[in-house]
């Protein structure tokens, strides 16, 4: 059986990478910089991962994981939409993509498997729908984040351009069961503290389980040099919120958040952000995504492996509803 090194393996998706791979009887092998283990994991199943120190911003640390490894599957990234984190942004999401591109070019990895983003897409002015085959567009609607990953994208490109058997996955928002006081799980924090307010934005969303075996699934199919979408669905940002709402029996957001009223607030909150020191909750850049209309076409990935199917997002919104009440 093939040895995997998945790099963000504490992290909210990668953790589920870690579950499948396992599942599958997989010898998986684990990056970490913190002894954190991911809570929302059976610990059985983190039980049978070999967990190595590491960062993928050392690459000494990088190629001595990579020793007996097959395939890697670079899961490790930062999503942020703070302008004070956008230079930390760029050296994970881009020079640590580079590290491990370049270890794994030295240390002759037989498969590379990057999850990368439909950021990296880019959104269109307007809206509109966007697959595989679009070209990135400067535009107000990319975010630092969605730069950041399509810079890294040229990095695994240039890999498999040099030699690397290589394939990229670019998901929508991801849903599901974990810490939600970080990434997009803390949609489901706010709706069940009582956020009041909506927003008229269409966007992909996705359970954290399919991403996961797709990314599996790709990891083990002999295509290559290719990228495929993993969308479940498109729904208003209201939908969504409604079914979270319903999900923890809490009323729903009855209040629209307008573009300048979301102008007004991120304002508010870099204020409040610049005099607290915390982490500001809206930004310029979330709120011009919030209110964005894009639909992400998911009929690639569907194509080539026809018994591949989604998760309806209500069955996936109830069970994470119920797992982040009871536990």
């Amino acid at each position: 059986m093939k040895k995997i090194l998945v790099t963000g393996g504490t992290g909210f998706l990668g953790s589920y990478i870690l579950q499948e791979l396992i599942t599958q009887g997989y010898h998986v092998r684990a990056l970490f910089r913190k002894k954190e283990r991911p809570f929302w994991i059976d610990p059985a199943v983190l039980e049978k991962v070999e967990w190595v120190s590491g960062d993928i911003l050392d690459i000494v640390s990088l190629e001595e994981a990579m020793e007996g490894i097959d395939n890697v599957i670079h899961a490790a990234a930062m999503v942020s939409f703070d302008p004070a984190e956008k230079k930390a942004l760029y050296k994970i999401n881009v020079e640590g993509t580079a590290n491990v591109v370049n270890a794994c070019l030295e240390k002759k990895i037989k498969r590379f498997v990057y999850i990368s983003s439909v950021a990296a897409l880019g959104r269109k002015e307007g809206g509109g729908q966007v697959d595989e085959k679009a070209k990135w567009e400067e535009n107000p609607l990319q975010t630092h984040y969605a730069r950041s990953k399509y810079k890294a994208e040229i990095e695994a490109w240039r890999g498999f351009s040099e030699g690397l058997d290589t394939v990229i996955i670019n998901p929508s928002t991801i849903l599901g069961y974990g810490d939600w006081t970080k990434s997009s799980c803390a949609i489901f924090k706010q709706l069940h503290d009582g956020f009041p307010w909506y927003t008229s934005g269409l966007n992909g969303f996705v359970d954290v389980k399919d991403v996961a075996k797709a990314t599996v699934l790709l990891m083990e199919h002999p295509v290559s040099g290719e990228r495929y979408v993993v969308n479940g669905d498109t729904w208003l940002f209201q939908q969504l919120q409604d079914k979270i709402a319903d999900g923890f029996q809490k009323p729903r957001p009855s209040r629209k958040a307008t573009p300048l009223l979301l102008g007004i607030a991120w304002r508010i909150e870099r204020i409040r952000s610049l005099i607290t020191g915390r982490k500001p909750l809206l930004t310029k850049e979330s709120a011009r995504v919030a209110v964005s209309k894009t639909v992400f076409d998911n009929r690639k990935l569907l194509a080539l492996i026809p018994q591949f199917s989604y998760t309806p997002l209500e069955k996936t919104i109830s069970e994470a509803c119920k797992n982040y009440v009871s536990r």
